[in-house]
């Protein structure tokens, strides 16, 4: 296993834990903190079946570390952006495996576009997601300008950021920002079990069809419906479909190998 300075890499029982691992920050990212999230989670897709990032501590992530270049001035935004978040964001969204972000506390500006770019999100119910980047004169990035719309639609995610307010996890899942909000004293126990039944689910199948849905924003009705009978050629051809044809007609419970 990987011994990384800021966050932690568990496997176990094909399920790849990573803790964003800087609490005294609330796991604010710097720059070796995207570099290490990035290297864990392709390390991650090549030696688990599902992801789950969560954080360390009282909080999920705070967004970015402004004292990680000396002063706020001193950061290069551009930058930052396109040498350090872009390739994390993108190892999180090109994951082969499903990805979940368990959102234990606080995920604020980048920290609350990184809960965004995983799969799923589950929070706790003390948690809340805040575009905080107007607070310091800037507008949202990591991706929230690309996801938000598409997940509450214009008039809210316009809200969210001109106003820069929490908005509960409770809130978030009912706008159906996020999947689900838990009560604090079930939630690890329940992202612990959705990581489960990833992790003994039909990978390939998983695969594909987040290259479907990714996929779907970019294309018209005919190129998805090419893209669907493609992938769906490639999942006839799996191991896992056999076993789930065969489990059926068995009327038991499939089995997955995970190809």
């Amino acid at each position: 296993m990987k011994d990384y300075a800021t966050i932690t890499l568990d496997i176990a029982d094909d399920i790849a834990v990573l803790r964003l691992n800087r609490p005294d920050k609330m796991n604010a990212l710097n720059t070796v903190m995207r570099a290490e999230i990035t290297d864990a989670t392709a390390f991650a897709s090549r030696s688990a079946r599902a992801l789950v990032l969560t954080g360390n501590g009282r909080a999920f992530c705070a967004g970015q570390d402004l004292s990680d270049a000396g002063t706020a001035a001193a950061l290069d935004l551009e930058r930052v952006l396109r040498d350090e978040y872009v390739p994390m964001l993108r190892a999180i969204g090109d994951c082969p495996i499903p990805t979940i972000a368990a959102v234990n506390g606080p995920a604020a500006g980048a920290g609350a576009n990184l809960a965004l770019s995983a799969d799923v999100v589950i929070a706790a119910h003390s948690a809340y997601f805040m575009q905080a980047f107007t607070r310091i004169g800037l507008m949202p990035d990591a991706g929230g300008t690309y996801w938000l719309p598409r997940q509450i639609g214009a008039a809210k995610a316009m809200g969210a950021a001109l106003f820069a307010e929490p908005i509960s996890a409770v809130d978030a899942a009912r706008w159906g920002m996020i999947w689900e909000a838990v009560p604090d004293m079930d939630f690890d126990a329940h992202w612990r079990a959705r990581a489960a039944h990833l992790a003994a689910g039909p990978t390939e199948s998983y695969r594909h069809l987040k290259t479907a849905i990714r996929g779907s924003w970019d294309n018209s009705h005919d190129t998805q419906l090419d893209l669907e009978a493609r992938l769906q050629g490639a999942c006839g051809q799996t191991r896992d479909f056999k076993e789930g044809i065969v489990a059926f007609l068995d009327k038991r419970a499939a089995q997955f190998e995970g190809r």
